[in-house]
């Protein structure tokens, strides 16, 4: 069985990832979903690698899951902690030296989020309800956990900083309904940056709340 470690997007939350952890570990895995101080304005990139990394400890064969923007701290970590998949889900896909603040405007991601509601015929407007709430069930939505907490500055102007993406067998799985990065964009962006094709499960953003048996069927689809 192998051990997953699971790192939240913008705001650290890692109670985002509470329908997934008992799916992986019904299955039989190790999930360990990473708390980041993503409020506090004294920590960013850096200090979040060294929670992932001390999160991985020793473990051999680590499969690496980061959320949203949680891909600018995974291949940081795997620039220094053996790690023997990574799986990046919905995510902000960096260049080496890139900062979050910059990866918007190089990807041409606003537009791409405002063309894909034109077309589907929802707010253009952001609004949390529109883009990251719409697909998720109401005992989410009643639990709370859905709601995070807001990240700070500091992160969106710190660079990823590696030299090259490593080498590690690396997958992008995308939420076919996930509006603030629509679909289409994601396979830009994925085949653009690393070469690869996006593994598609149904829901948006958020689709670890939407969507867990999905999602955790792709995680674990190629693990003996």
């Amino acid at each position: 069985m192998s051990s997953f470690v699971l790192i939240p997007g913008a705001g650290g939350t890692a109670s985002y990832w509470y329908r997934v952890v008992p799916l992986l570990e019904a299955q039989g895995h190790e999930a360990i979903a990473v708390d980041l101080p993503g409020a506090d304005e004294a920590a960013g990139l850096p200090e979040y690698t060294d929670l992932v990394v001390a999160a991985i400890g020793g473990r051999p064969d680590v499969v690496l899951v980061a959320q949203s923007m949680g891909a600018f701290t995974a291949p940081m970590v795997c620039a220094r902690v053996p790690v023997g998949q990574l799986v990046l889900v919905n995510p902000m896909l960096p260049r080496p030296g890139e900062t979050p603040g910059e990866w918007w405007g190089n990807t041409g991601s606003e537009e791409a989020r405002v063309a894909a509601a034109r077309e589907g015929g929802y707010p253009a407007e952001f609004g949390l309800d529109t883009y990251f709430l719409h697909d998720l069930p109401a005992e989410v939505l009643a639990s709370g956990q859905a709601s995070g907490q807001p990240e700070a500055d500091i992160a969106f102007g710190q660079p990823c900083a590696i030299d090259r993406w490593p080498g590690v067998p690396t997958r992008v799985i995308s939420g076919r309904d996930d509006r603030f990065f629509p679909l289409e964009f994601q396979r830009r962006v994925a085949k653009d940056r690393l070469g690869l094709d996006v593994d598609v499960v149904p829901g948006g953003h958020l689709c670890a709340l939407s969507h867990p048996d999905e999602l955790s069927t792709q995680l674990t689809r190629d693990l003996g």
